[in-house]
């Protein structure tokens, strides 16, 4: 083999007498011939070789060797890919869209060699904006080129791309729609119903107590099997079929058809050669997650060690059960396999030789997180972390149950934080460390992101030309920016210093109560108490007959109505929902720091009711809020880290659209304003003069940022988004800009509130401030009224005046509130003082570092007198010494 290598080399760089000279593009087509030949892990470095030469020749490039390039390298990938190299094959792909991109090449099919593999890769490992992105482009293509195999190809690969994030009803509109309109073969029509059938199946998982989806499903699976029945080429696609339908009767239990199924799609499977290393590892993988739910462990054990083998080269070799860490890499099947031989020792009773298990996925998950350049993406894939993690932490609790080591609750405290708004951290550490070429690059990324989705708020009003121009753009930023990422070492978070976390609770006389929203159950987790009992670990259940309490008590807060209307019901679902929380009821620090995780990040804990009673004075009802000043922080090490605050005046940019004469107008906005200016210096913009560019241009420069505007929360498809005069901001729209305020104040409705997600929070506009780079900040959950709101701010910013910490500030104008003379009993319930919740630090370090100043002076000077009175001691000794 070597020796024809060699020939080969030989050929292709030298003049033969009498020949002339072969060009660039000849010398590149030989190579990917004989590659393709022999295609082999060799042949790809060789292929390497040619294109880094190709590169070094300072020859004049012409588009036909240009060309040439993008051949070799989507070749090069296919073949990549097929060997189980997935990142490799997708920079390969990349690499190839980006050379036809930058030299508008033509004369290739880039859709079928390039964009259709790429979407289908991304989509393999996570990223599932890239694959949407993709597969909207070529979509887009293909219908300009009346291509019709290309359009049915691209929804087939936008469905898949919708059901692995969880965009179910988007997929079933998509491909129902496509079936009742589309002119479709039978082969065609066979892959549609079959991947409308595994969409039913996977919202069958979500609805386990509606059976409807199940029987969507099969009837999807039936009706395609004789559409793909005996046509050529398909016993790929009928073998799915039948595995599908096998995991179907899994699920319902019936595992004598699902095992019949089985065998059937397995056979099929393997009379087609054109498996890669990948597919057949993903069917030993679902034939052990049958053997599983059968509890036949040893032939899911023998299953899963044929998924290693197929994956991980030189496996056998190693002799192991358990794969060897540094034989790992980014692979979904490879992570499934691993959680599936976790579960398999644990349902084994060997709870140890499972966290050993786990412990070999965190870093594969992380690996596969830097690949992903986009949040959503990021997203998704910490929810898979979160999920092994609630494992763990099961795990860890019951060993400390049996052995009682407090390490084990140590250990599923570090796990939680690892997760607790995991993707928030990574992008402020990659924020902060990008240069300024990367930034420029992130925030054209996040433009065009905008941009997209702003224009799909349209409906059926959107520009589809408009959205693929953003797409393409985006698509080209998002390759440039990748450069960067590969050049940067991703963003690895360290282990939470306990001891330093213990110190400063204890610095601050505060208790930290700690949620981990899991499926199962919620954790929490109990920090700062006694001596003994540094850190607790317990939980209650997190089913929907649990949280629906929660819910009960939140949806006193959906209008201003519920709780006046209903003073008796919400004491009584009010003190329910704290029992239910079991927080501490013995007050042994003053501060509570609240982590809070899932629904609980929507609950004003303030407002909980403590004792109930039968008053109908909200002055006297027994809140959370008489017995702790709470603040609340989106994880531990936030807390923990929270940088000094900058010892500056206060000053503070006000924005105050108003909207007078309008039916958005904020009447007593004007009040609040005036209070503000009355105490602080700064600069107001007012009326039109409250636009966006305004507040940009100016965000920088002051310690506070006071917002007194409009804003909404958003649903599952619209983001939330915050009013300025000239126009409506989505919340990603903050990311670009670069701040670092003392305080960000969102006097306006809903600030808080968004798409949630467990472990990371909601999608809010309070998170795009946080992403701007603002630690402290004090936001809204749910709507709020434009004079009570005046009111409480008028309190709030007097104790600012008076030099209290802002997380003072916040508990003494609700106490000032509920003692106001002036304000009506109904106008004191909760839902008018409740809104708004302080994120942040508990000290005003400006305050603090004044102190810390004054101290160290006035010790300066002690010293300084000591100093001199031993000295004038000594003077006088000394020469008393001397008379004698």
């Amino acid at each position: 083999m070597m020796k024809n290598i060699a020939f080969f080399y030989l050929f292709a760089s030298l003049t033969l007498f009498g020949q002339k000279r072969h060009t660039q593009e000849d010398i590149t087509y030989e190579a990917i011939d004989f590659f393709v030949a022999n295609p082999t892990l060799q042949g790809i470095q060789n292929l390497n070789t040619i294109e880094t030469n190709f590169w070094k020749n300072k020859n004049q490039k012409s588009k036909t060797a240009l060309l040439s390039i993008v051949v070799l390298n989507c070749n090069k990938a296919y073949f990549e890919n097929k060997l189980g190299k997935t990142n490799q094959a997708i920079a390969s792909y990349e690499k190839a869209w980006k050379l036809y991109q930058t030299y508008r090449l033509t004369n290739y099919d880039i859709v079928e060699f390039c964009l259709k593999p790429l979407g289908n890769l991304y989509t393999i490992i996570g990223d599932y904006d890239n694959a949407e992105n993709t597969i909207k482009h070529y979509y887009f293509i293909a219908n300009q080129e009346k291509n019709e195999v290309n359009t049915i190809a691209a929804i087939l690969n936008l469905s898949n791309v919708y059901q692995s994030s969880g965009k179910n009803i988007l997929a079933i509109d998509l491909l129902e729609n496509t079936l009742k309109t589309a002119k479709l073969s039978p082969v065609q029509k066979g892959r549609l119903l079959n991947n409308l059938g595994n969409t039913y199946l996977l919202s069958a998982k979500e609805l386990a107590f509606d059976p409807q989806p199940y029987f969507k499903a099969e009837n999807s699976y039936q009706s395609a099997i004789p559409l793909l029945k005996n046509k050529k080429n398909q016993s790929e696609a009928l073998s799915n079929c039948y595995r599908n339908l096998a995991s179907l009767n899994g699920q319902r239990g019936d595992f004598k058809k699902a095992n019949a199924y089985f065998e059937k799609a397995k056979i099929l499977f393997f009379t087609s050669k054109s498996n890669g290393a990948r597919a057949i590892a993903k069917l030993y993988y679902e034939e052990a997650l049958l053997f599983f739910e059968q509890r036949k462990t040893n032939q899911a054990n023998q299953s899963i060690q044929l998924v290693y083998q197929t994956l991980i080269p030189l496996y056998n070799n190693q002799k192991r059960i358990i794969p060897l860490q540094s034989s790992l890499y980014a692979e979904t099947i490879l992570l499934d396999a691993l959680d599936l031989q976790a579960e398999i020792y644990n349902l084994q009773n060997q709870p140890k030789k499972a966290l050993e298990v786990y412990a070999l996925c965190f870093p594969i998950e992380a690996l596969m997180s830097s690949l992903l350049l986009y949040e959503n993406s990021k997203i998704i894939n910490q929810i898979r972390m979160s999920n092994r993690t609630e494992k763990c932490i099961a795990i860890y609790n019951n060993l400390y149950q049996k052995e009682n080591k407090i390490s084990y609750i140590e250990k599923a405290f570090q796990l939680a934080e690892r997760t607790k708004s995991g993707v928030l951290k990574s992008e402020l550490s990659r924020n902060s460390s990008a240069s300024k070429k990367e930034k420029q690059k992130i925030q054209e990324l996040q433009f065009w992101n905008n941009e997209i989705l702003k224009e799909q708020q349209k409906g059926a009003f959107a520009n589809i030309y408009k959205i693929n121009k953003s797409i393409k753009k985006q698509n080209e930023t998002m390759l440039l920016l990748k450069e960067f990422q590969s050049k940067n070492t991703d963003f690895n978070e360290k282990s939470i210093d306990l001891n330093a976390l213990y110190s400063k609770l204890n610095a601050d006389d505060a208790l930290m109560i700690y949620y981990f929203s899991g499926f199962e159950k919620m954790y929490y987790f109990t920090l700062g108490g006694t001596q003994n009992e540094k850190i607790v670990l317990n939980s209650f259940s997190n089913d929907a007959h649990y949280s629906i309490y929660f819910w009960q008590f939140i949806g006193y807060f959906n209008d201003a109505n519920a709780i006046t209307n209903d003073i008796k019901g919400y004491n009584h679902f009010g003190k329910i929902a704290f029992d239910k929380l079991q927080l501490p009821k013995s007050k042994n620090q003053e501060n509570l720091i609240i982590i809070p995780d899932g629904v609980l990040d929507f609950l004003p804990f303030e407002a909980l009711i403590t004792e109930e009673s039968n008053t109908t004075n909200f002055e006297k009802m027994h809140y959370l809020l008489h017995d702790y000043k709470i603040a609340y922080n989106n994880s531990a090490s936030f807390y923990l880290n929270t940088k000094p605050f900058s010892p500056k005046e206060k000053t503070v940019l006000g924005i105050f659209p108003v909207f007078e004469k309008t039916n958005y107008a904020l009447t007593y906005s004007k009040t609040e304003l005036q209070s503000i200016k009355n105490s602080f210096k700064g600069r107001f913009f007012e009326n039109s003069n409250a636009n966006f560019k305004n507040f940009k241009d100016n965000a920088a420069s002051y310690s506070i940022l006071h917002l007194s505007t409009h804003a909404t929360a958003g649903n599952t498809e619209t983001p939330a988004s915050i009013k300025f005069y000239d126009r409506e901001v989505l919340y990603s729209e903050l990311y670009p800009l670069s701040i670092n305020p003392n305080l960000v104040v969102l006097s306006a409705c809903e600030t808080g509130i968004g798409k949630l997600y467990k472990s990371e929070g909601a999608m809010s506009i309070a998170r795009g401030f946080q992403l701007a780079g603002a630690q402290n900040l004090l936001f809204s959950l749910w709507k709020v009224n434009d004079y009570t709101t005046a009111v409480f701010m008028g309190d709030f910013y007097k104790y600012i005046k008076k030099n209290d910490s802002y997380f003072e500030a916040n508990a003494k104008a609700k106490l000032d509130f509920l003692k106001n003379k002036n304000i009506s009993n109904a106008e004191k319930s909760p839902y008018y003082w409740a809104a708004f919740v302080y994120y942040g630090s508990l000290e005003n370090k400006e305050k603090s570092n004044y102190l810390i100043v004054g101290s160290v002076i006035i010790s300066m000077l002690i010293g300084g007198f000591l100093l001199f009175r031993l000295t004038l001691k000594r003077i006088k000794k000394r020469k008393f010494t001397l008379k004698k």
